[in-house]
């Protein structure tokens, strides 16, 4: 079905842009029509399919909270070995992310993501067979490279379809399939470790969780090479004057990024300017808000005294549920406001409130769970509206490794959150003063994002 991808994805940019409507060169105002009609299809082509494979990309990722909730006891293993456990996953996602974004620029979205899927699923069903640390933490490991480049490959592939002006919803229909996975993963996950509770073949219920987790993943990798184009140039599904019109929207949006004094057009420059790497501290306190959410929100609510997996499992989707609406309004406000610091700096405060409050009143579930749902919508959305701030100013030359660049520097957090938690946690039988500590890291991420200009990222 793509047989032209791996040729086309070798041919320059300005040649390609050339072969779209047989050599004509884009308009330089698209017709709003045609336009819309493109980015329509374009919409409901890619978006659904990619928020399913994103969807088992992060079950796959964080599954682990729902296991350990009977792994730890059937193993022996303790908080910090699990809290260890979950967090190496970050070591090999950071080392290998910026290497695998390249990979992917060179080789082909399609072809790249599709091999990524298919390793990280299979090594996520192996994770059954694990009997003790070594085993957990190199299978968690390696499952970490092999996810490295999916996240930051989608939105460099986003990139390509959608300018600037669009991408605040795109990114948040997108990343919706986080508190999708979280809708949908805690009560099903609930269910399997309720259900196969007896060993249904020889396997305990957290072994059945990895496998019919993981093995989804590999079929949606091989489907990848069928239902994905490599660009518009490649997609059949576009007509002639509809390529034209998104070509000449993605041109006008690169024109006006080069034409900022503060644009940044090549990876050395990437490594050199300084609100890269600032971008990359506030993906960093984001996602330390996140991951502890992600990897101990059964276990916080657990700790209430649920004691039903079931019952833990539903509760823990509705902090979710909340937190997919708010992503997608949020999206939608900063599309039709042009406005992307407060969008990102507002939801993280709304986060530290819910994690203040959930730590204030550990004592009740109601109390908890209230700041559980403002932590999860706030974190959530701060992480939706982030990717558009770095994907104003860095070119398409820089997009790839930029992106991955920020990526791998958030997701460091990825390592020191559960393993902060897990050692608190065994410290002091709680998770209160972690939840302190978090807030304050997210405070930190949300007075960072302010200080970047306004000019540099608001279009």
């Amino acid at each position: 079905m793509q047989t032209t991808a791996g040729v086309m994805a070798d041919i320059p940019e300005t040649n390609m842009r050339k072969t779209i409507g047989a050599g004509a060169h884009a308009p330089h105002a698209p017709d709003p029509g045609i336009l819309a009609r493109g980015y329509r299809k374009a919409t409901w082509r890619l978006i659904p399919f990619i928020f399913v494979c994103y969807l088992f990309n992060y079950l796959d990722r964080v599954n682990v909270g729902f296991a350990k909730l009977e792994m730890l006891d059937a193993l022996g293993m303790s908080e910090i070995v699990y809290g260890t456990g979950a967090g190496i996953f970050f070591l090999g996602y950071v080392a290998s992310g910026v290497p695998s974004n390249l990979i992917l620029h060179k080789l082909g979205a399609r072809r790249w993501i599709a091999i990524m899927m298919v390793l990280w699923g299979g090594l996520s069903a192996a994770m059954m067979t694990v009997g003790g640390p070594t085993a957990f933490y190199v299978l968690r490991f390696l499952t970490g490279v092999a996810e490295a480049g999916f996240f930051p490959g989608i939105v460099f592939y986003l990139t390509n379809w959608f300018p600037t002006q669009r991408r605040g919803q795109v990114m948040a229909l997108f990343m919706s399939a986080i508190p999708v996975s979280g809708v949908v993963g805690g009560p099903l996950s609930g269910w399997m470790l309720s259900h196969f509770s007896a060993g249904q073949g020889g396997l305990a219920g957290w072994q059945w969780l990895f496998l019919l987790q993981g093995l989804p993943t590999v079929l949606l990798g091989i489907a990848v090479l069928f239902l994905l184009s490599d660009g518009l140039h490649q997609a059949p599904w576009l007509h002639a004057d509809e390529k034209r019109a998104m070509q000449a929207a993605l041109d006008a949006d690169e024109q006006a990024r080069r034409a900022s004094a503060h644009a940044v057009h090549s990876f050395a420059s990437v490594l050199r300017n300084g609100h890269v790497w600032m971008l990359g501290a506030i993906y960093f306190s984001i996602q330390m808000g996140v991951y502890a959410i992600n990897f101990w929100l059964p276990s916080i609510i657990k700790g209430l005294g649920v004691g039903s997996p079931t019952t833990v499992g539903w509760l823990s989707a509705i902090p979710y549920l909340f937190a997919g609406v708010f992503m997608v309004l949020a999206g939608r406000s900063a599309d039709a406001r042009r406005e992307r610091r407060w969008h990102v700096a507002g939801p993280m405060l709304l986060g530290l409130a819910g994690l203040v409050l959930a730590a204030n009143f550990s004592g009740s579930i109601v109390v908890v769970m209230a700041g559980l749902i403002l932590a999860t919508m706030g974190a959530l959305a701060a992480l939706s509206m982030f990717w558009p701030l770095p994907a104003a100013f860095l070119g398409s030359a820089a997009a790839a490794g930029g992106l991955a660049l920020i990526n791998s520097l958030g997701q460091v957090a990825g390592f020191v959150s559960p393993m902060l938690v897990g050692w608190i946690k065994q410290a002091t039988g709680s998770t209160d003063v972690a939840l302190y500590i978090l807030s304050s890291v997210m405070l930190v991420g949300a007075a960072l994002v302010l200080r970047i200009p306004g000019r540099l990222v608001n279009r």
